[in-house]
């Protein structure tokens, strides 16, 4: 039989520390601070476009791939070099797939975004 008090003050503690981790990120990495400015100006111009609904989905699914991408080679990249300090062959390889993956999430937020504000720009 689960005990629901443990269980519940077990999710609590792991939300709690996912917060944690969130307050890391946003404030030692920078280019989580980079994308999250950029993620302000296209907050910005979807109210000055009055985007519909749809493209408000799309805007903010992206934004959250990229943040959500960023954290996962931020994280990554800690972890390689914890295990191996040194310049590594192998170590480089992962953490340059890990930025690839980033790349291509940004990659498909501008093409998101080029769909959702060209035809509002002309």
């Amino acid at each position: 039989m689960i005990n629901l008090k443990s269980f519940v003050f077990g999710r609590i503690k792991s939300v709690k520390y996912a917060f944690i981790g969130l307050y890391r990120l946003v404030s030692q990495e920078h280019s989580i601070i980079t994308q999250l400015f950029i993620a302000g100006l296209a907050t910005i111009a979807g109210f000055y476009f009055k985007i519909s609904n749809t493209e408000w989905m799309m805007q903010i699914f992206s934004i959250g791939l990229v943040l959500s991408m960023e954290g996962l080679n931020t994280a990554i990249e800690e972890m390689a070099d914890f295990i191996h300090p040194d310049f590594h062959k192998k170590i480089g390889l992962i953490k340059d797939v890990a930025a690839g993956a980033v790349t291509i999430s940004a990659l498909t937020a501008i093409i998101i975004g080029i769909i959702i504000y060209y035809p509002k720009l002309f």
